[in-house]
């Protein structure tokens, strides 16, 4: 008679097929968060000082979808921006990139948002937070806090000739959809709050695609941001 397991076995995570690469220089703390992701979700981890140091011959990593932690701690937001940007650049492809450590009193939000930002992490973020927000993004939906989407589509700045060309190309209601989908409201949210039915917004949103020249409800997001 085999004896009784007295501690439930533990299932491992079943992978995303996603690779992470974790950019700062805080080797330490960093290699803590890659071993973290790592268990939390089955898949691979590298660490980097940069991102000129990101291996480009890892068997582990060759072939899976890239999600990049950049570390905010003791950077220069405009450097970091640049550095993005040139990543960006480099490497042609939809890949999310998302911020860690980052400062709550951060004033550069919008600017990395436009920059392709999909997520953004602060300094008290609690594990089980962390975590939620990685999940959020690997899914393709951006990690925000509605106050944050809310300010950077209201806050008033002023628009291009050509930004405000492309929104008269939408309707009023769809505005209100697309403002709505910016600040991370649901299909059935959305419906709620305009009195409508769900498949009343997926006709709206297949339009709205269509007009702006979007793929998806990240991207309508980010049009959003730099558009309304």
């Amino acid at each position: 008679m085999s004896p009784a397991i007295s501690k439930k076995q533990k299932i491992p995570p079943t992978s995303n097929g996603m690779s992470f690469y974790i950019v700062g220089t805080r080797r330490l703390e960093n290699e803590l968060i890659a071993s973290y992701l790592e268990r939390q979700t089955g898949d691979p981890c590298v660490v980097a000082e940069n991102v000129n140091h990101i291996p480009t011959n890892n068997a582990k990593t060759n072939g899976r979808p890239k999600l990049v932690f950049w570390d905010c701690r003791g950077n220069n937001f405009k450097s970091l921006i640049a550095e993005l940007r040139a990543w960006t650049i480099r490497n042609q492809s939809a890949n999310p990139n998302v911020l860690f450590n980052v400062p709550c009193d951060m004033e550069f939000e919008k600017k990395f948002l436009l920059e392709g930002i999909h997520g953004f992490f602060y300094e008290n973020d609690p594990l089980d937070v962390f975590m939620k927000g990685v999940q959020t993004v690997i899914d393709g939906k951006l990690w925000l806090s509605r106050d944050m989407m809310t300010k950077c589509i209201f806050e008033g700045t002023a628009k291009d000739n050509s930004a405000k060309s492309r929104r008269g190309n939408l309707s009023q209601r769809q505005i209100e959809i697309l403002a709505l989908v910016a600040v991370g409201a649901t299909n059935d949210e959305i419906a709620d709050r305009l009195c409508i039915s769900p498949q009343t917004v997926k006709t709206h949103l297949y339009r709205i695609f269509k007009k702006i020249n979007v793929p998806n409800r990240v991207q309508a997001a980010l049009w959003a941001a730099q558009n309304l």
